[in-house]
């Protein structure tokens, strides 16, 4: 026993040590800072909550925030509804279904300013060409208004994520027994009967997982931000984390960033666990 726990410990120590001093000393100090006035290069002082006060009297980290929330709510529903409507396409026992797999998941391998820089082709000059084509002007400057720029990066975000999705709902749905889904029909239940009482209380688990990673990504997108619309117009599309970055590193204030780092750490954490809370002891009752 005593050697099979050296083992663990002598094992577990690199990821401990990785752990530690990656994210939670980091972590630790970046809450400390957000009590402090330091901008990165100077001196040190000490403040307070005076971060923390002035970060709910700025309009636009608030108005950054609520555009994340808007933008996390769409983009989670359209994804999980996207990846769940392919994994059940390719789970239909389709001759392409292994090409069309591979097909769907290849967005997830692109990198996020790729994408960006991909889309905002699309939206300003296939979107344009078509416009003009067609007499509509409403394609024509797709990413100039905060309307259309937030569904640009919703549009982005499903095309990106609902293969990577897809790819967990199609582990459940592979597990759902055959024999019962057969026994159904012989019963007289239709498809829709059929995935309304077997299949999805059986897949139930995947929604929470796929919740959980949609929301959480959804929440720290930068990098698709930044290459499709770079807060145009009028920052009126800069999510949270670009709103950050901006005050740490063109404004030069630390840790007024920090200070919104932790506040916004604090409430993706929260709306998380619930999220996980809640969507458990739902598949319990199911």
């Amino acid at each position: 026993m005593r050697n099979r726990d050296l083992a663990f410990w002598l094992f577990l120590t690199p990821v401990l040590a990785a752990l530690i001093i990656v994210v939670i000393i980091p972590l630790l100090f970046g809450f400390y800072y957000s009590f402090t006035n330091w901008n990165g290069l100077g001196r040190l002082d000490f403040i307070g909550l005076e971060n923390y006060v002035n970060l709910f009297n700025d309009n636009a980290f608030l108005s950054a925030f609520w555009f994340t929330v808007k933008f996390s709510i769409a983009s989670i529903v359209l994804i999980n509804i996207i990846g769940l409507g392919l994994a059940l396409l390719v789970t239909s026992k389709l001759k392409s279904s292994n090409f069309l797999r591979t097909v769907f998941f290849m967005p997830n391998l692109i990198g996020g300013l790729i994408l960006g820089f991909i889309w905002q082709f699309i939206f300003i000059k296939v979107f344009g060409s078509i416009g003009d084509l067609l007499g509509i002007e409403s394609l024509n400057g797709w990413l100039s208004t905060t309307d259309t720029g937030f569904w640009g990066l919703v549009i982005l975000t499903a095309w990106q994520m609902a293969g990577y999705i897809m790819i967990i709902y199609i582990a459940y749905l592979q597990a759902v027994p055959g024999d019962l889904l057969e026994a159904a029909e012989i019963d007289g239940a239709n498809a829709f009967q059929r995935f309304r009482h077997i299949t999805f209380p059986l897949v139930a688990p995947a929604f929470t997982v796929s919740l959980f990673l949609t929301l959480s990504h959804s929440f720290k997108i930068y990098d698709q931000n930044l290459s499709l619309t770079g807060g145009a117009p009028y920052n009126s599309t800069e999510m949270v984390a670009m709103n950050i970055i901006r005050s740490a590193f063109t404004d030069n204030e630390m840790a007024y960033a920090q200070s919104k780092a932790v506040i916004f750490f604090v409430i993706v954490a929260i709306i998380s666990l619930l999220q996980v809370y809640f969507n458990k002891k739902r598949e319990v009752e199911l």
